[in-house]
């Protein structure tokens, strides 16, 4: 039986000056969680500020989050809530600003909680909203958190990266105004709107897929497929924009509901050994793992009924010349050139990935070695 889905909080918000539908919002104290310092340089951060005040909204702002969020700046967000007692909070940039955010909703509303393990599964997340609701506003087209029941938090002595997912913590309110997106420099253009498609594509083939999750997540696929180039080549353009920040959405409500695969599980270790950056890695796997999930028959039928629709014979070349058009690199060993230090953590990171709440999702479940097998080919090209 099919678990039951949850599309975004109680508004959805998108479109050229959705930004402004801050000024609808009822509250007294909104507390702003935020990047670096890109917000505040765009003059976003203060069109925020000015739009709740617009409302009567006060605000307080959190500024300084890390990429791939650690537990002790979750923490710290959280003591100051307690200090400022805000009855909205808002995760306003990329998805470590928004992953923050939400974490740091949970801890402020729960503050017997004081450490990750508290809700690192199987711990459950608690009730929340009985202090504030949680508003998020992307300024990448990447990793969906607005429509999303997840968050990734770094364990600051490990440099494990937790995934950790729960309804509970699906934003009320996600607002996606591509203005937000303009500023994006083309590399992280490329690198969020690869972790797009690979929702999109990974919620496709998902084992838990359903009608409504294909329509969503297909449609995603091609709307990326199409603009990415284009967004990367001419990012002012704000059509584009639109286009890339409504569909990185729409995959979020798809893999949201139906989880994704190895891709995640992958490369969510490989940013936990290295420090890769998940968009990046998502980007460089996606193709080595479509071409080992065709050993299942429905994710090949999946995968080649879209290479038809988007007038193309085959799927995974598809994607590799994205990659190549946006200058994605083929390999990891770009990335991490130590070929040593990979290999000998090929079997933890194996581990690691199989262990990952993504793998169970994956059309073919791989094996110890087939996992390992993968971590190989996706390194440097292979010799005949």
């Amino acid at each position: 039986m099919m678990r039951p889905m949850k599309l975004a909080g109680s508004q959805l918000m998108f479109g050229q000056g959705s930004l402004e539908h801050l000024k609808t919002l009822q509250g007294k104290k909104a507390f702003i969680v935020t990047g670096g310092s890109s917000m505040k340089k765009s003059g976003i951060l203060q069109k925020t500020i000015d739009y709740l005040k617009e409302a009567g909204i006060d605000s307080s702002v959190f500024e300084g989050v890390e990429p791939d969020p650690l537990f002790s700046t979750v923490y710290r967000g959280a003591e100051a809530m307690k200090q400022e007692q805000p009855d909205i909070i808002i995760g306003l940039g990329g998805g470590s600003a928004m992953d923050a955010a939400k974490a740091m909703w949970v801890y402020y509303e729960h503050p017997e909680l004081t450490a990750l393990k508290d809700i690192v599964p199987p711990n459950p997340i608690p009730r929340l909203r009985n202090k504030a609701v949680l508003v998020c506003i992307p300024s990448t087209s990447g990793t969906a958190s607005e429509v999303s029941r997840s968050v990734v938090i770094t364990d600051d002595e490990t440099h494990v990266k937790y995934g950790i997912g729960n309804m509970e913590m699906m934003p009320d309110i996600a607002i996606c105004d591509p203005e937000v997106t303009v500023t994006m420099p083309a590399k992280i253009t490329a690198e969020t709107g690869m972790d797009a498609l690979t929702h999109a594509l990974e919620a496709l083939v998902s084992r838990r897929a359903n009608y409504l999750s294909n329509i969503l997540a297909g449609n995603a696929a091609k709307d990326i497929i199409v603009n990415l180039p284009r967004a990367c080549a001419d990012g002012n353009t704000i059509e584009y924009r639109e286009t890339m920040l409504n569909a990185s959405m729409v995959a979020g409500l798809a893999f949201t509901n139906v989880s994704l695969g190895i891709v995640h599980s992958m490369a969510h270790t490989l940013g936990s050994y290295f420090g890769v950056s998940h968009g990046l890695a998502d980007a460089i796997i996606l193709p080595f793992v479509m071409k080992f999930n065709l050993e299942d028959e429905t994710a090949k039928a999946a995968y080649s009924k879209l290479a038809k629709e988007l007038g193309a014979d085959d799927l995974i070349s598809v994607v590799e010349n994205l990659n190549k058009t946006i200058g994605i690199p083929s390999f990891i060993s770009e990335l991490i050139p130590d070929e040593n230090a990979y290999m000998e953590k090929l079997g933890a990171m194996s581990e690691m990935a199989l262990n990952d709440g993504c793998t169970k999702t994956n059309p073919v479940i791989p094996t110890r070695e087939q996992i390992e097998a993968l971590f190989i080919k996706i390194y440097k090209a292979q010799s005949k």
